[in-house]
C-alpha cells in the first residue's frame, strides 16, 4: 500500500490497479460497506479479454461456496418458522441418505456433519446442458460413492460440499419449493434484487464474466487430470478461458452474481433488524458452534471465523473453475466487503488482509 498517497481511496484504488498491472486477475470487483451506504466501490479489468469487453459493476460472476451462507440463512429462515429444528436428525427430511439418524441440521449447517468431502471439480455440467441435467440423479450417485461418514457427527470440524448440499434438499422438503424457487422468493426477493444481477442461471452471457485459468499456473499444467477437456476453452492473452457452467448442486456452490447483491445481503446482516432473519435467527447465524466436546470451532451456523491483527471477523470463501471470491463482515467495525475476481488462482485472504484495514479508521 502506498501511504505517500494520503487519500484514502486514492490510495486502495492505486493499489487494485496495480495488482492488475502484475496480471493478478484479468478483472475484479471490489465492495466495501457499513450498514446504510457503500463506503467503496471498483471493478477493473476484463470480463471478456479476447472481446475486450470490461469488468463493469453490472457484470455477473460465479461465486461458488459463497453461496452456502445464503443456503444457511434460508434455513434458518425455515428454522425461525418452525418448519425445520436445528437438532432434528437429517433423516427427518431426507429418509434416503446413507449417514444415520446421528447426523444433525445443526452438523450439517456447522461442517461438523462428518460428511465426507471429496474433491468436487468434477461436480460440474455446462450450460448449455442445464435445461437436461438432473441434480437428483447426480447426488444419488455421489451419496452411493461417498457413503461412510469420515467420523462421528459433532466429534470436530470437517468441510464438507455434500453437508451443504443435503441442505437445499432439506430446505426444498420443509418449504414445498425447489432450493432454487425458495431462494429466489425468500432472500433475493426480500432484498429488492433482480435476477439479472443474482440468480441460479447466467441472466446474460453480455453481462457476465468469463472465467480464467492463468496459462503459467500448476491449475493450467493439471487441468486435464480433475477437469473434463469439454470445459476448456482457449487461451487469451496469457489466460486459460473455462467455458461457462454450473455446479451439480446449487445449494453448496450455485448462486451467479455481483458484489453489488452481495453487499446487500452483507448489508442487511450488519444492521439491528434484519429483512431476512428474525434476531433470535441472527443470533444463531453468527454464534460460534462447538464440537461434541464442548471446544469452540472456528464456525457459526453458515459463516467461518477469522482474525486480523486487530480485528475479529465472519467470512465465507469461494472458487473454482475460473472464478475467486470472498466476504467478510467485521463487527467491530460495522462494515462488510466483498471481492470477486476472474481467476481460480487470485488470493482473496491476502487481498482482503491487505485492502479492508484501510476502512477500518
Amino acid at each position: 500500500m502506498n501511504y505517500a498517497i494520503k487519500d484514502r481511496n486514492a490510495r486502495v484504488q492505486d493499489f487494485i490497479e496495480r495488482r492488475f498491472e502484475s496480471n493478478d486477475f484479468p478483472g475484479i470487483q471490489y465492495l466495501v460497506l457499513n450498514p446504510d451506504s457503500t463506503i467503496f466501490s471498483y471493478s477493473r479489468g476484463w470480463a471478456d479479454i479476447a472481446a475486450q469487453r470490461r469488468v463493469e459493476p453490472y457484470t455477473t460472476m460465479m461465486i461458488y461456496s459463497m453461496s452456502k451462507t445464503i443456503t444457511a440463512a434460508a434455513v434458518l429462515q425455515l428454522i425461525g418458522l418452525g418448519k425445520i429444528s436445528l437438532d432434528d436428525p437429517v433423516t427427518k427430511y431426507l429418509n434416503n441418505i446413507p449417514y444415520g439418524k446421528e447426523v444433525t441440521i445443526r452438523h450439517l449447517l456447522s461442517q461438523t456433519s462428518g460428511i465426507p468431502n471429496p474433491i468436487p471439480l468434477k461436480w460440474v455440467h455446462l450450460a448449455e446442458e442445464h435445461s437436461t441435467f438432473s441434480e437428483k440423479a447426480a447426488l444419488t450417485r455421489i451419496l452411493t460413492e461417498d457413503s461412510e461418514l469420515d467420523f462421528q457427527p459433532g466429534k470436530k470440524y470437517g468441510y464438507s460440499n455434500i453437508s451443504y448440499w443435503l441442505l437445499g434438499q432439506v430446505i426444498e422438503t420443509a418449504s414445498g419449493s425447489t432450493y432454487e424457487g425458495y431462494v429466489r422468493q425468500n432472500i433475493f426477493q426480500r432484498l429488492n434484487l433482480s435476477r439479472d444481477e443474482i440468480d441460479f442461471v447466467i441472466p446474460s452471457s453480455q453481462n457476465h464474466s468469463k472465467g480464467y485459468l492463468p496459462k503459467w499456473s500448476f491449475l493450467n499444467l493439471f487441468k486435464s487430470f480433475v477437469i473434463d477437456s469439454k470445459f476448456i476453452g482457449d487461451y487469451e492473452s496469457g489466460w486459460l478461458h473455462i467455458k461457462e457452467h454450473y455446479l451439480n448442486g446449487p445449494a453448496f456452490g450455485g448462486i451467479v452474481s455481483t458484489t453489488h447483491s452481495i453487499g446487500v445481503f452483507l448489508q442487511d446482516q450488519l444492521r439491528d433488524s434484519s429483512q431476512l432473519l428474525a434476531q433470535h435467527t441472527k443470533n444463531l447465524f453468527f454464534e460460534q458452534q462447538k464440537n461434541s466436546d464442548g471446544d469452540p470451532i472456528e464456525m457459526t451456523l453458515g459463516w467461518h471465523i477469522g482474525t486480523t491483527d486487530t480485528a475479529k471477523y465472519f467470512f465465507k470463501e469461494g472458487g473454482g473453475g475460473g472464478f475467486h471470491c470472498e466476504m467478510r463482515i467485521y463487527p467491530a467495525y460495522g462494515i462488510a466487503s466483498v471481492v470477486i475476481a476472474n481467476n481460480t488462482s487470485f488470493n482473496v485472504k491476502d487481498f482482503l488482509n491487505i485492502v479492508d484495514k484501510e476502512f477500518f479508521r
